[in-house]
């Protein structure tokens, strides 16, 4: 959404922010603008034992980030100062001794800026027209009245303390289709794990959020055409929305009282229910498993989580003297992995001599056995999620031989 038209009448809902100030996350009481009502904060927040820059939600005391800054750049230490400089440029610099490095558009000079109630951060040039803001470039947050438009994207986070680029994307596509997919490239169809199904509705479809926590598509004609969230009844202030991609890969809608010391957001709506549902969420040669509308990872036979406090990271074969020998064939039942992932297949054999075939074939890694088909399949294993339904295909996983033996 572009605000280039917006007038200065609309100023006396921002706090403005004059040439020559700064923020410095070492100073308890400068390090951050607020928004004229509080709500909103733009600055330095911790990260780890770091700090990042972006924008919050600033009256609950667990201060929810809704946008990041160059998210995938290092974190800053103490020694750190974000600068409005004279000349009209926004700048980071990391230490005394750094270059400023922009984080806005640096092709125009600002004569002020503000941090808005409605979260968004503007620049303004000397005409009183906004020529920069947060909200044309959104990172895992949509706010009431910001748009995601046509060929842009939300990236979910890579945790909940780290906001850098997570391993799930929301696409606005420019054939009119809202996809989620998992941050990979290429980006294929067979990759995407949910969409509005709306392809063919035009290249300047957007997504919107309204004040009441309405979530829709728009035609470049200003018509509605996919309701993803009728919203609630409040647009008196008392209630306010967020829409966010969450690290598992879900996309959500929440909500929260303003001002009745409500600390928690409520979730309103939710793209789905199943938390196994978005691809990759344990990581390679690792499969998803629903307990109690939970999502639990569990790695395939002879393999080990590459980190234990990150399961998303997928896993690795185990090399031990447990499973050093002759090479063996572990089942794995129940589950279902990325369509197509073979790279040889053999008709007409039993699963006795399926199973023989892999063990003879030093490229093979694991096979399934469908219809009677023996396919081959190398590592790494993608997208698995444990299935109820026992007509699932079984695959056999190659155990570690006896390469592994120290020697």
């Amino acid at each position: 959404m572009t605000f280039s038209d917006q007038v200065v009448a609309d100023h006396h809902r921002s706090s403005n922010i004059s040439l020559g100030s700064s923020l410095s996350p070492s100073s308890t009481n400068s390090s951050s603008w607020l928004s004229p009502s509080g709500q909103f904060a733009f600055g330095f927040y911790p990260q780890g034992n770091s700090f990042a820059i972006g924008i919050w939600f600033a009256q609950i005391p667990e201060h929810t980030v809704v946008w990041t800054s160059n998210r995938d750049d290092r974190p800053s230490s103490r020694d750190a100062t974000l600068l409005l400089t004279t000349d009209g440029k926004l700048v980071l610099k990391r230490t005394p001794k750094d270059q400023p490095k922009s984080i806005a558009d640096d092709s125009q000079s600002a004569s002020w800026a503000s941090m808005l109630d409605t979260g968004n951060f503007v620049l303004y040039n000397s005409s009183g027209m906004i020529f920069w803001q947060s909200f044309d470039f959104p990172t895992d947050t949509l706010l009431p009245g910001q748009r995601l438009h046509a060929g842009h994207e939300l990236f979910s986070s890579l945790s909940e303390a780290d906001h850098s680029t997570g391993i799930f994307k929301l696409n606005m596509q420019s054939d009119g289709n809202l996809v989620q997919y998992p941050n990979e490239n290429p980006q294929t169809i067979p990759k995407s794990y949910w969409a509005t199904g709306t392809n063919g509705q035009g290249d300047n479809v957007t997504l919107n959020l309204d004040d009441d926590g309405h979530l829709y598509l728009v035609n470049r004609k200003g018509k509605t055409i996919y309701n993803l969230f009728t919203g609630g009844n409040s647009v008196d202030g008392t209630v306010f929305y967020r829409m966010t991609i969450d690290v598992d890969g879900i996309f959500r809608v929440y909500s929260i009282i303003v001002n009745q010391k409500s600390y928690y957001w409520s979730m309103k709506w939710e793209s789905s229910t199943d938390k196994c549902k978005p691809k990759g969420i344990c990581g390679l040669n690792a499969y998803c498993t629903l307990m109690n509308k939970t999502a639990i990872c569990d790695c395939i036979p002879g393999f080990s989580f590459r980190d234990e406090s990150h399961h998303n990271l997928g896993c690795d074969r185990k090399f031990n003297d447990e499973n050093c020998g002759n090479e063996t064939m572990s089942t794995l039942k129940n589950t279902e992995w990325e369509e197509n992932p073979y790279y040889a297949i053999l008709s007409s054999t039993t699963e006795r001599e399926c199973k023989e075939a892999c063990l003879a074939d030093k490229y093979c890694e694991a096979t399934s056995f469908p219809d009677k088909q023996c396919r081959k399949l190398s590592f790494p294993l993608r997208y698995g999620k444990k299935i109820q339904d026992t007509a699932t295909t079984t695959i056999f996983v190659k155990s570690a031989g006896k390469s592994c033996s120290a020697t």
